[in-house]
């Protein structure tokens, strides 16, 4: 998928890598064309995209996805490319549709656009999980601080007699190590 122009896409098909352009409504490049809005209401947006889309096609890709068209302008032009034309926002002219799977599992807050259908609410679920998350850390941070966490069947016990063995190789003689590092 790329959404340059057809000089790129001349240079990556002409090597034999598949590209599917991108026309209409780029949201990538929407800064330069107006925005995040329609493209093709105009006779001068409509005659742009449907050669936008030719040249692609000339350029070598094998297909197009077009984002946010009026839906009866994508089914002309679909019947002039030999590009698979993919729909997003744009009606079902084309020869696929396609949408986010964020916009169909409802991934964000409201308002949705008006090219999308949510089909669940992920965003809810996702709203009650940071609830718990939160609730989570705020109770392991109290159960710290109360001295609930760590307890004895969250800790490893030193087995007998090792930490009596320890304290009596740390307090007894100077080992090798520290005794070179005090002649030193």
């Amino acid at each position: 998928m790329c959404q340059w122009g057809p000089e790129f896409i001349r240079a990556v098909s002409s090597v034999g890598i598949p590209v599917q352009a991108h026309a209409g409504l780029v949201p990538r490049l929407s800064t330069w064309t107006g925005g995040l809005k329609a493209v093709g209401k105009t006779m001068d947006e409509a005659i742009w995209v449907f050669e936008q889309i030719k040249s692609f096609e000339a350029a070598g890709a094998w297909a197009v996805e077009v984002e946010v068209l009026p839906a009866e302008l994508l089914t002309e032009i679909s019947s002039r490319t030999c590009l698979v034309t993919s729909s997003i926002g744009a009606g079902s002219g084309g020869d696929i549709q396609f949408m986010f799977a964020e916009d169909i599992l409802g991934n964000h807050a409201p308002p949705y656009p008006r090219h999308t259908k949510q089909y669940r609410n992920l965003f809810k679920m996702e709203q009650a999980m940071q609830v718990e998350r939160v609730e989570g850390f705020r109770d392991h941070i109290n159960d710290v601080k109360s001295g609930g966490f760590p307890g004895p069947e969250h800790v490893v016990k030193a087995p007998q007699g090792l930490m009596e063995q320890f304290l009596a190789r740390l307090d007894g003689p100077l080992n090798a190590t520290q005794a070179d590092l005090r002649s030193s």
